[in-house]
């Protein structure tokens, strides 16, 4: 997947003097001292990350940590003071002010922020327009975009109605179409859904993955709440002071953090609900066919110590689960036959799960399932990996 977005080495100072305090940062003096001494506010300092083409890329830290700052240089509203920010290959940071704003036209869709920011006296249809009416788009061509957006995000039938006749959600609903209508390439989200009750909130995430499930916008995210970063997030940042700490997949972050920080600050979550079938399986010691034949099967079980073996086929596509007891008892039961046929009465459903299944779910499948591991298959449900009970046992005690 290709990058859309690749940021260099990135920095903003807020004051009068902001290359002195850019010297002193390279120099190894803090954020808190130079604020005390100099009177500047560091923003960002030395960011350097990509988003790839459709992805959603959560900016995740606490208050003052510069996701916000970060974002809103993405797209200029925050002025650089170091650094490169390249958009389809293109560095905005070199755009003067008429070339940014074609630019912005065609590649952003504006922002969606926590206040919803849509205006009380224009209705939804208007309010979802604004954006292309600043374009100059003709009044028919808008009316008809607008109308589809506000379809798309589930206001059909409010179009007349104004923002104090609407609850919140649906508020955040009409920010989120005028954004999709004016049809560019990347959305910026602040704490979107930071005003919003849990319930409502989490409504919110499904619909907004529901929409990039659709449309493959490319979105970046800012968050202070880890738990929706972790739902939302393709890849999360996390920031302190300023800097990028980590950047990764919610898996790679919570089982790998970089540092005591990220460490502390993923301590509290559910691992259950981050960490996937995937990060848990072993390897397949062996695997049998059903024209093996009985002998040569229970062969390879006692070979590798296995009390089963799932069957496949010649593609690894999982065809089900034999039994070492149940086929000795058939093996016995059919000893003087020379060649001894493949029962399918011998092959047991297997347990299958993708290995992106949340674990949680695996171990909430397990209390189901009594025999054999879990069969743990890839995008293509070919065999990756199993899962055996013991793993789950396991990773369910870590997680508590």
């Amino acid at each position: 997947m290709s990058d859309k977005i690749v940021v260099r080495n990135l920095s903003k100072i807020f004051g009068n003097n902001p290359g002195k305090a850019l010297k002193a940062l390279r120099e190894g003096m803090s954020k808190e001292e130079i604020l005390r001494e100099q009177g500047q506010m560091v923003g960002v300092y030395d960011v350097s990350f990509s988003v790839r083409k459709s992805e959603i890329f959560v900016l995740m830290g606490l208050s003052g940590s510069g996701k916000s700052t970060l974002q809103r240089l993405i797209n200029r509203l925050h002025e650089p003071t170091s650094g490169e920010i390249l958009i389809d290959g293109i560095d905005i940071t070199r755009l003067g002010s008429k070339e940014l704003r074609k630019f912005r036209r065609k590649h952003f869709c504006g922002m969606v922020f926590q206040n919803f920011a849509i205006l009380p006296h224009r209705t939804v249809l208007e309010n979802v327009e604004l954006g292309l009416e600043i374009q100059g788009v003709d009044p028919k061509k808008r009316q008809d975009r607008a109308k589809e957006m506000i379809r798309v995000v589930g206001l059909e039938g409010n179009e007349n109605s104004y923002p104090d006749e609407l609850s919140g959600g649906m508020q955040q609903r009409v920010g989120l179409a005028r954004g999709l209508a004016v049809d560019a390439d990347i959305m910026l989200m602040d704490e979107a859904f930071s005003a919003l009750d849990p319930l409502i909130r989490r409504q919110m995430q499904d619909e907004l993955l529901e929409l990039h499930q659709k449309m493959q916008k490319t979105i970046i995210f800012v968050t202070h709440d880890l738990d929706e970063a972790f739902r939302l997030g393709h890849r999360i940042a996390i920031m302190n002071d300023g800097m990028i700490i980590q950047t990764g997949t919610a898996e790679e972050i919570i089982s790998r953090p970089a540092n005591d920080y990220v460490k502390a600050f993923v301590e509290d979550m559910n691992r259950s609900n981050v960490l996937t079938a995937g990060s848990v399986m072993q390897p397949v010691l062996e695997t049998a066919f059903k024209g093996d034949g009985p002998r040569t099967i229970l062969r390879k079980m006692r070979k590798k110590g296995l009390s089963g073996i799932i069957v496949t086929d010649t593609g690894r596509f999982v065809k089900g689960y034999v039994r070492a007891d149940e086929l000795a008892d058939y093996i016995k039961k059919h000893g003087d036959m020379e060649s001894i046929p493949f029962n399918d009465a011998l092959l047991q459903e297997a347990a299958v799960v993708m290995e992106d299944t949340p674990l949680n779910e695996v171990i909430n499948m397990y209390t189901d399932h009594q025999y054999g591991p879990f069969a743990v298959t890839d995008r293509h449900n070919r065999l990756k990996g199993v899962i055996v009970r013991g793993a789950v046992i396991a990773a369910l005690s870590e997680c508590r």
